[in-house]
């Protein structure tokens, strides 16, 4: 039976970008201070293994929209989905829910909205690689390859330290976009109109912060600096995906270079942090008790921060592919409780779908983590204990006969597009048959040094890992 409308709860999304799973308070790091994110552990769900379908901005978050693994729903690379694509926002919208989104969504394509009925911030924007105005995307070959987008990480440390950058004034537009949007929503005083009173609301606030650049405000810059432990002396992984764009210290830059990154990346996280906080007071300040809501926090991916000597994301190390996800509903699940099965965050979509009693579309990935966080012992349920993440290696726009190509499994799968398939404490990954395969058991090494392909007393296991990528559609030999 499907919940009476005025039963259904409020939904809050919090999400930031690039945030590493171990850089908060509630994970047990004794440096960095969320206090607003500790909070929401207290009172509700923390998955400790969770992992983003890919480990790259553009598609993970059209991934969790869409409850899909990226080769389910059409992401060769940095796409968005087709326009009027079945996304959770689209799906709850249909069912009563007044959607809102503010801040980054990272949509690439003409359909903007993708669901949202209601859009702030000033991350609404086409690309230029989609310029037909019937509202189907192609690739342009004007734009410029790849690496001309950015310069490389190490003047990226270099320059870090004190600054408003770009990002944290975005931040500071959304969050102020939001606080009016929840005045408006729950109080508008000026007409005194109960607009929210009739309807159950999603609102996403959505930061770009820890992204790089590695910038912060003065007072947090001070604060961390000779507080952090950057990673440094860290070897290179050998392997000419995972190792690549490395960074060497006392070669490439200086331990204090490193220091101030990771000082100003801490110093953004607490930022996101102080963000949260004044969303979550504007909610309480407009009367509204935040036991009955549902409030998640996850971010898109983790951030490298110089472990192994790189930076930033791409990677299937744990720093870049795993993430926070939180899920509270105080009213209703446990508080303080942490489950260490492996969940995706396309699980996010059947989960809230199951928690609020609507439909669970077919062709989903995702799974429900309600009876997850419904079982008084978690993790003794079954549940099927395996996650995937993929990431592209195109790095140039592709024209629309080369899309269809490269859609093709046969083809996307030949090394066009990185694996990886984490079961247990065991993480196996493909990059194609011209690149070595890593299978990592982090068990018995967390820290991931030692690739354990070739070890024979993981035979069985490693063929079962590439069955299961050749069921995917992966050319692996």
């Amino acid at each position: 039976m499907i919940m009476s409308l005025i039963s259904m709860p409020n939904i809050l999304i919090l999400m930031s970008d690039e945030h590493r799973f171990d850089v908060t308070g509630y994970a047990g790091n004794q440096i960095i201070r969320t206090p607003s994110l500790d909070s929401i552990a207290k009172q509700g769900v923390e998955f400790t293994n969770a992992y983003t379908p890919s480990p790259v901005c553009v598609p993970a978050r059209q991934c969790i929209m869409a409850g899909q693994y990226p080769s389910h729903c059409g992401l060769s690379g940095w796409d968005d989905l087709e326009p009027g694509y079945l996304t959770f926002p689209r799906h709850f919208s249909r069912h009563a829910y007044y959607t809102a989104a503010c801040g980054k969504l990272h949509h690439e394509g003409p359909d903007q909205m993708q669901g949202w009925i209601h859009r702030i911030g000033d991350d609404t924007k086409v690309s230029p690689r989609y310029i037909d105005q019937k509202n189907t995307a192609y690739f342009d070959r004007y734009n410029r390859p790849f690496g001309d987008y950015k310069w490389d990480d190490r003047k990226e440390i270099l320059r870090a330290g004190i600054g408003d950058a770009f990002h944290t004034k975005k931040d500071v537009y959304t969050v102020q976009g939001a606080e009016n949007f929840i005045e408006e929503y729950f109080l508008s005083p000026y007409y005194d109109r109960e607009r929210g009173a009739h309807q159950p609301l999603m609102l996403k606030v959505s930061l770009l912060q820890p992204h790089y650049p590695y910038f912060c405000d003065e007072e947090l810059f001070k604060y961390y600096l000779n507080r952090v432990e950057p990673f440094e002396n860290e070897p290179v992984f050998d392997h000419p995906f995972l190792g690549e764009r490395g960074i060497k210290s006392g070669v490439d830059v200086t331990p204090r270079d490193l220091r101030r990154a990771t000082a100003a990346y801490y110093g953004m996280v607490e930022t996101v942090d102080r963000h949260f906080a004044q969303i979550l007071r504007a909610l309480e300040l407009a009367g509204q008790d935040l036991d009955q809501w549902i409030i998640v926090y996850m971010s898109d991916h983790g951030e490298m921060l110089g472990e192994h000597g790189v930076w930033e994301k791409q990677k299937f190390f744990e720093s870049s592919v795993r993430v926070p996800f939180l899920i509270s509903w105080p009213a209703k699940w446990p508080q303080g409780m942490k489950i260490s099965k492996n969940v995706n965050l396309t699980d996010l979509f059947a989960t809230l779908c199951d928690a609020v009693e609507l439909p669970i579309p077919e062709g989903l990935d995702s799974r429900s983590l309600v009876p997850l966080i419904e079982a008084k012992n978690p993790d003794s349920q079954a549940w099927d204990n395996e996650v995937l993440s993929m990431f592209s290696k195109a790095r140039q726009p592709l024209l629309p006969e080369e899309l269809k190509g490269f859609m093709d499994k046969a083809i996307i799968h030949e090394g066009g597009m990185n694996l990886m398939i984490k079961r247990d404490d065991l993480k196996y990954q493909f990059y194609g048959t011209d690149l070595p395969e890593v299978l990592f058991d982090l068990e018995r090494d967390p820290h991931e040094t030692t690739n354990l392909i070739d070890n024979a007393d993981y035979g069985t296991v490693i063929e079962k890992f590439r069955n299961r990528g050749r069921e995917l559609g992966y050319k692996i030999p």
